[in-house]
């Protein structure tokens, strides 16, 4: 009987279909003098919050033959206690949840919420990785509109909630990559809409699960709320938070959500085992012990954005509002063009978001007057 050959060098491989022609998702990583493209906090640990990180986590170190603490009730406190400091509103430790960045946060959150059969909505433009969640959780994935100015208007999200019936609306506040904030009228709006859903194989009256992501919420102007003072009332409401942007923490990924503890209960039925690593817990408790220091650079990088506006207007772009650490400005007939100027004079911005758009992170007072510098030259090439 002959042995039949196997092809060890053959490059077909099961791939589900819909992933076949898909690319990994990631900004452009490039080594360049001034980087503005990730809306990365762009100040380093003090030598005081890395020393006390240094120490927490040789400290976890010595346990590191056993399994972290999967509940983390500790950290899910000290997040509590710092978003009563940031927002006014007391929380239990049950309430908190927490993940490796808020990406995982929001996979979390179609898992338990989205599915097969069921379908998440949201308002383009809007953060480019939501449809890959609801495509890595076999979840309809529908996104409507927003108005010219980046605003969301309530009849039409309303409509499309209605039309849609999703499990899941997800929100954005400030909106990546516009930088647009959400009034919470409008919040309620979709809350309200959201209650009327009728979710396939869900139990009766259960409503849609609204999500408010508020990742760059810190950076919010003076008098702009955060979705976090409508927990009291919204059992289906989530309100997600990141400590990559204000506390200068990319490298860390930690992200966490505020929610009912029903909902956050729920998040824990399909979070990996020990999801959340002895180190990463150390080192994010560590850095919560300094939130005075670290929210002191915020003040900064509000008034850094806030000149950063003017200068841009001042040159003739049109910029969106924003309550980011980051500008939209535009318009360009063609933007990657300007993407590539500035680029080749060191300096890196994000070419995403609506055509015509670029999208700059705030940084440094020196790399603000960096990218001004460029951007003058470069348009002055273009003309």
């Amino acid at each position: 009987m002959t042995t039949p050959t196997v092809n060890h060098t053959s490059p077909a491989l099961p791939l589900r279909p819909e992933l076949a022609h898909e690319e990994p998702y990631g900004a452009p990583q490039l080594d360049v003098p001034v980087l503005l493209n990730v809306n990365e906090n762009p100040y380093a640990p003090s030598d005081a919050v890395v020393a006390t990180i240094a120490a927490d986590v040789a400290e976890a170190a010595r346990g590191l033959n056993r399994y972290p603490d999967r509940e983390f009730l500790g950290l899910r406190g000290d997040l509590a206690a710092y978003l009563l400091k940031e927002s006014g509103v007391a929380l239990q430790a049950e309430q908190v949840w927490a993940a490796n960045g808020s990406n995982e946060v929001m996979l979390h959150l179609l898992q338990a919420f989205g599915g097969p059969g069921r379908t998440v909505v949201s308002f383009a433009p809007t953060y480019s990785m939501y449809p890959e969640y609801a495509r890595d959780t076999h979840t309809r994935w529908v996104a409507g509109r927003r108005n010219d100015d980046f605003t969301l208007d309530v009849a039409h999200a309303v409509e499309v909630i209605e039309r849609e019936q999703p499990s899941v609306i997800l929100l954005t506040s400030p909106n990546n990559p516009t930088g647009t904030a959400l009034p919470l009228d409008v919040v309620e709006a979709v809350l309200d809409a959201a209650a009327r859903v009728h979710v396939p194989d869900a139990p009766a009256g259960a409503g849609a699960v609204v999500v408010v992501d508020e990742a760059y919420a810190e950076f919010r102007r003076e008098g702009t709320p955060s979705a976090l003072g409508l927990l009291a009332d919204r059992p289906n409401l989530a309100v997600s938070r990141t400590m990559s942007k204000a506390f200068g923490a990319a490298g860390m990924r930690l992200g966490y959500l505020a929610a009912s503890t029903r909902l956050v209960d729920a998040l824990r039925v399909v979070r990996l085992p020990y999801h959340l690593s002895a180190v990463t817990q150390a080192a994010a408790r560590a850095a919560l012990k300094h939130t005075d220091e670290l929210m002191a650079q915020i003040g900064s990088l509000r008034d850094e954005r806030d000149a950063l506006v003017v200068w841009l207007r001042e040159q003739g772009f049109t910029v969106a509002d924003t309550d980011a650490n980051f500008v939209l400005f535009g318009m360009f007939a063609d933007r990657h063009a300007v993407w590539q100027g500035l680029l080749d004079r060191g300096v890196l911005i994000r070419e995403v978001g609506p055509a015509g758009w670029l999208r700059v992170s705030v940084g440094t007072p020196q790399e603000t007057a960096a990218f001004r510098e460029a951007l003058t030259d470069v348009q002055k090439e273009l003309r």
